[in-house]
């Protein structure tokens, strides 16, 4: 008989509601009945393409014995950390302010009132190298709760004042000046950091770090770096030779497991394919190598094809598992192989062997390009690049027979705003009209999904939009529109994202006035509002409203909102200079403003096409826009419209030029103030 979970949506609590355990989702109905009955409550997180969390679900949550001591001792919370990041965060800082350690599937132990007092990660059957049993931990926590009621109290009060404390982690004010003496001092510290044998930054388990990968090519882009150019360019190479990229259908896995970029942790991410999308549109807009163009369309392709709801939005996450076996649905064995290629050239190519690379199977790479392995082998590369095109497509129809992994088909609005950046910056960065199209339709069904009324919600499955929006969201999604009016012409956009941000400050920002709470002023369901300033797997979203906030100063004339996204910089200067690659959002953002933010507004007959020429160059610090007519309700484009001769309009943070005729001059320009 299923438990209360069959009622939602997630697909994470829908794998767990056949599970002997009387879980609940997350809500107010069971710290009730946990006050009632002056039990513990187990708060257990995780998300539907988490290996271990299923490894936990089938080892001790599917165990009836195990079950029958948690119904009698505990009130049991399954939560999805994707359906509510809020309440992930605040119970991941507990878990590693008391083990010094975090990750999922996350288990904490709470009172009634919601405050953690113990927790850990994955914990096994049977005790093993020193960890303790999951039976042993919650017969511990029983004993606990009886007997120590009084030290219960005293913890977590302790731990409400560190978690009240932690959320000011960083915030320094120093007021160390945003200038081009900082960005070096972070670009040496990413540089310090990096692995430059492998290529991305420290060692195995490796994360593809594309925040960290973009400020270097920002950095060479204003500078002329070329260790920066070449670390950054070194990351995505080999990446894009590895096995955490798809050799056939495109996309990136979550992370590496090794140090060489071979074996991936299989899961496929949106938030991840998105912003690598942005680091290989900067990387070919300075090097126009056709590689990273290449991987730009393979990996939009992707999302497109195997994460795109009928509704135009984007769902979050493959799994790593088909038929309970990781990486199943992308491995070779030799026999496999054999039956579909029989090219000896193609085997070489892409590393496959007899004996396999990842227990026995192959995990495709390619670990030389197409040009250098023709030079190897003394044949036409034209050949090998149909041979290799031609295999692709064979093994990949091959492929798609296979059971597929498991699909997490939940939209969340911070990671579709990511990807429609993605896309934005897609069409700007190659000139490719149907991505642009892909961005505006991909906007529109965001605006249509997204919303109950006036509200923006987090996530939306099933015709259903709930939970309502979290800071990221908000952020993500003003840059997103920021963005697609550069890349679209379309300025109205510049006006809803003015509208996000004025509701942002209204429901997010703290008493201080100085930076956003992660959750709304209307969320009442975790003890501490926390202020996030690191990045994670996704930017600080405090770091992209800074960003937003200073744009937003300049199209909409608004100094108070310029005024703040400053503050906030450098409130955290003296934090990202040291800790670069754990803020390297934050990083770009001072980059970009050291080097003046401008709006370049392009008018006349040729507006669009003056625009879309600028567009294809790396220019981080700009916002592009056209004026198209005479009124326009953006304070920016008053007095810039042109209906005959064309003209380029710059202006920075602090002032105007005379209008430019041409996109060269304007290059030129842009060129000599860099230089």
């Amino acid at each position: 008989m299923p438990n209360k979970l069959i009622e939602e949506s997630s697909p994470y609590l829908l794998q767990h509601a056949h599970n002997p355990v009387d879980w609940y989702a997350w809500g107010d109905e069971p710290f009730e009945r946990a006050k009632t009955e002056n039990k513990p409550v187990l708060v257990s997180i995780g998300y539907s393409a988490c290996h271990w969390c299923h490894v936990m679900e089938h080892e001790s949550f599917e165990n009836e014995e195990v079950a029958a001591y948690m119904n009698k001792h505990f009130i049991n919370i399954k939560v999805d950390r994707e359906e509510h990041p809020a309440v992930d965060h605040f119970y991941m800082d507990a878990v590693q302010a008391i083990t010094g350690s975090g990750g999922w599937p996350l288990n904490v132990f709470v009172t009634p009132e919601r405050v953690p007092f113990y927790g850990g990660t994955y914990f096994p059957p049977k005790p093993v190298y020193g960890r303790s049993s999951w039976m042993q931990v919650m017969e511990s926590i029983t004993t606990i709760w009886a007997d120590r009621q009084d030290d219960v109290a005293m913890q977590t009060g302790q731990m409400l004042q560190y978690l009240q404390n932690a959320s000011r982690i960083g915030i320094e004010g120093s007021g160390k000046p945003i200038n081009d003496e900082l960005a070096q001092l972070i670009c040496d510290s990413l540089l310090k950091q990096a692995d430059t044998e492998k290529g991305g930054f420290g060692k195995a388990p490796k994360f593809p770090g594309s925040m960290a990968i973009s400020y270097l090519l920002e950095y060479h882009h204003y500078t002329g770096n070329k260790a920066a150019l070449q670390h950054a360019l070194k990351s995505l190479d080999a990446m894009l030779q590895g096995g955490i990229y798809d050799q056939l259908g495109g996309g990136f896995a979550r992370y590496a497991t090794d140090n060489n970029w071979l074996v991936p942790h299989f899961e496929k991410m949106l938030y991840d394919n998105a912003l690598l999308i942005v680091s290989l549109c900067d990387a070919y807009s300075i090097t126009k190598e056709d590689r990273y163009k290449t991987a730009i369309e393979e990996t939009i392709a992707f999302a497109e094809r195997e994460l795109k709801s009928p509704k135009g939005l984007y769902f979050s996450a493959l799994d790593a598992d088909s038929e309970g076996v990781e990486g199943k649905f992308y491995t070779w064995t030799w026999q496999e192989w054999n039956e579909v290629i029989s090219d000896e050239l193609v085997t070489r190519f892409f590393g496959v062997s007899e004996h396999g690379n990842w227990e026995h199977t192959n995990i495709l790479h390619t670990p030389v390009s197409i040009a250098d392995f023709a030079v190897q082998n003394s044949v036409d590369e034209g050949h090998v690049r149909t041979l290799i095109e031609n295999a692709k497509k064979t093994l990949l129809d091959e492929r798609n027979k296979r059971i597929r992994p498991g699909t997490d088909d939940k939209s969340l609005l911070s990671w579709n705003a990511l990807m429609n950046i993605a896309l934005s910056r897609a069409a700007m960065a190659l000139g490719n009209e149907q991505y642009r199209k892909l961005a505006e339709d991909h906007m529109a069904s965001v605006n249509r999904h997204f919303t109950i009324g006036e509200d923006w919600m987090h996530t939306w499955k099933q015709g259903k939009a709930k939970i309502p929006a979290n800071l990221d969201d908000i952020a993500y999604l003003s840059r997103a529109m920021i963005q697609l009016a550069s890349a679209s012409g379309i300025n109205e956009y510049l006006q809803s994202a003015g509208e996000l941000l004025m509701g942002g400050i209204d429901r997010f920002l703290n008493e201080e006035g100085r930076f956003f709470y992660y959750s709304s002023s209307a969320a009442k369901d975790i003890p501490v509002r926390k202020v996030e300033t690191y990045d994670g797997a996704t930017p600080s979203a405090n770091a992209v409203m800074a960003e937003c906030l200073l744009l937003a100063g300049m199209f909409l004339e608004r100094n108070d909102y310029a005024d703040l996204g400053y503050n906030m910089l450098t409130d955290m200067a003296s934090a990202v200079s040291r800790y670069s690659y754990s803020f390297s959002y934050w990083a770009m953002v001072m980059q970009r403003y050291a080097h003046k933010y401008k709006t370049i507004v392009c008018s006349g007959e040729e507006a669009n096409k003056t625009a879309n020429e600028l567009n294809s160059f790396c220019i981080p610090e700009v916002l592009m826009l056209t004026s198209q007519k005479e009124i326009s309700e953006l304070a920016i484009l008053k007095g810039k419209f042109s209906d005959g001769k064309n003209a380029v309009h710059i202006c920075t943070q602090e002032s105007c030029l005379p209008p430019k005729s041409t996109w060269t001059e304007v290059l030129e320009y842009l060129g000599s103030i860099k230089n």
